[in-house]
């Protein structure tokens, strides 16, 4: 599953501030029940307009990874939560609103790979999509 997310407003120290954003990626994988793998990376980015400043920062969990940027001038910030299993979105979404006293949240959440996750839909899947490649040509 991956959750993708668009935070508008909120705490505009907390999204300029890298130490925030460590501490983020280092304790939201245990809140919303992920096995953080390493630690979180974090950086500055300081744009040619100062309008383009913000921080990226990412942690891998044994899930897959969750990623933040931020663009306090524009007091927006996106993150994305990307997993192999099935999590709690609306918990997700939660925590990160709070978080960053975000005002406006826009979310999506695609399904992505989760037919692997099982053997027997993997193949029904996999001889599906061999069956009508077969047809094309």
């Amino acid at each position: 599953m991956h959750l993708i997310i668009d935070g508008f407003g909120g705490n505009l120290h907390k999204m300029e501030n890298p130490n925030a954003i460590y501490q983020f990626l280092d304790e939201y994988p245990d809140a919303i029940g992920m096995t953080k793998i390493t630690s979180p990376h974090v950086y500055t980015y300081e744009g040619q307009e100062p309008k383009d400043k913000g921080i990226s920062g990412f942690v891998l969990i044994a899930e897959s990874h969750i990623s933040v940027h931020t663009f306090p001038e524009h007091s927006y910030m996106n993150v994305d939560v990307f997993s192999c299993k099935d999590f709690d979105v609306q918990r997700a979404l939660e925590e990160i609103r709070t978080i960053f006293s975000l005002e406006t949240v826009k979310s999506w959440t695609l399904a992505r790979g989760l037919e692997y996750a099982n053997p027997e839909m993997a193949a029904r899947v996999t001889q599906s999509e061999r069956s009508q490649l077969a047809t094309r040509f």
